[in-house]
């Protein structure tokens, strides 16, 4: 007959509450894909100011010259945010528990590797099931600074389409200030 040993302890891995913690990193997990949410409003607000510019383009595009528009971006494709990789990065702190946090974004590959010291600036996710995401890295041991950067809405819009937007706000607001002065 085999026995239980109660006596075992199974260190579990835990989720940091402190916003700075600092400690060692035991393993970096494979990262994998999370797609940023795209507010509908905003995306169809940015398009349709970018709609009025286009249109005012396409009226003058055909009085000069025969030429056709650029490719657009459908709405469904707009709609679906960009993805980023997310890194489970497992550390042991400077209390020695095992803690588990998330890395949101690209870093140098040699930027961080396991048994570096670091300290790490934190912040709550949306979802209490979440780890806690790394905001800023201090590698004590390399002495570098690292803030992993991911994609934004307004990277996923893209330039084009933001100024697009901009000028069609501005010819809007253009013709209202026009139309209350008459």
């Amino acid at each position: 007959m085999v026995t239980m040993d109660s006596d075992l302890h199974i260190r579990r891995i835990v989720h940091p509450t402190d916003r700075i913690v600092t400690g060692r990193v035991v393993r970096l997990l494979d990262g994998y894909p999370r797609e940023v949410r795209i507010g509908q409003p905003v995306l169809v607000a940015v398009l349709a100011a970018a709609g009025v510019a286009g249109l005012l383009a396409a009226v003058l595009r055909s009085l000069f010259s025969a030429g056709s528009g650029a490719a657009r971006r459908r709405f469904k494709d707009l709609k679906k945010g960009p993805e980023y990789l997310v890194t489970p990065v497992r550390l042991r702190d400077s209390a020695g528990q095992l803690c588990e946090v998330e890395l949101h974004g690209h870093l140098p590959q040699s930027a961080l590797h396991p048994a570096d010291h670091v300290q790490l600036t934190l912040r709550r996710q949306g979802d209490p099931d979440l780890p806690p995401k790394i905001e800023r890295i201090v590698n004590l041991t390399t002495g570098q600074l690292l803030t992993p950067r991911t994609a934004t809405l307004w990277s996923h819009l893209g330039p084009p389409l933001l100024l697009q937007a901009t000028l069609g706000g501005l010819l809007v607001a253009a013709l209202l200030a026009w139309a209350a002065l008459t």
